[in-house]
C-alpha cells in the first residue's frame, strides 16, 4: 500500500520526490484517519461514506449509551478501512465541561506492526 503523504495541514505533499510518499504501517494509519476525517455526505462521488458526524453524533448527549455508540461507529470506521486487521485496543472519554471526544485507538496492520490512531470530536 503506497499513498500520498499529507502535510501537517492535510494537503498533498509535492517537490521531494519519493519522500512525498509513505507505504506500509503509515499508510495504513493515514488512511484511517483520513477515513475519520471524511464525513458523511462531503464526497461528491459517494454521500453515503464518511462518519455520521451531523446524523448521529453532534447533539447527542454524553451518556454512556451514547458514548458507545459513538465508539461503534467509530470502531466500524477504523475495521472497514483497507490495511487494517484488528483493533487491539480502544479507549474514548468523554469531557462534558467543554464537550469534546477523545479517542485512542492501537491497530494491526497486515504488516504486522501496531499504530496508534488518535482523535479529538
Amino acid at each position: 500500500m503506497i499513498y500520498r503523504r499529507l502535510d501537517s495541514n492535510g494537503e498533498y505533499s509535492f517537490g521531494r520526490n519519493s519522500q512525498d510518499f509513505i507505504s506500509e504501517t503509515d499508510a495504513v494509519a493515514q488512511a484511517v484517519q483520513t477515513r475519520l476525517n471524511l464525513l458523511k455526505g462531503e464526497w461528491w462521488e459517494d454521500a453515503d461514506d464518511g462518519l455520521p458526524l451531523f446524523q448521529n453524533i453532534l447533539g447527542s448527549s454524553g451518556s454512556n449509551q451514547n458514548i458507545r455508540v459513538i465508539d461503534n461507529i467509530i470502531k466500524k470506521r477504523i475495521n472497514e478501512t483497507a490495511g487494517v486487521l484488528s483493533i487491539d485496543s480502544f479507549v474514548s472519554s468523554y469531557n462534558s465541561e467543554i464537550r469534546a471526544y477523545n479517542y485512542q485507538a492501537t491497530i494491526t496492520t497486515i504488516y504486522s506492526t501496531t499504530t496508534t490512531i488518535s482523535g479529538v470530536i
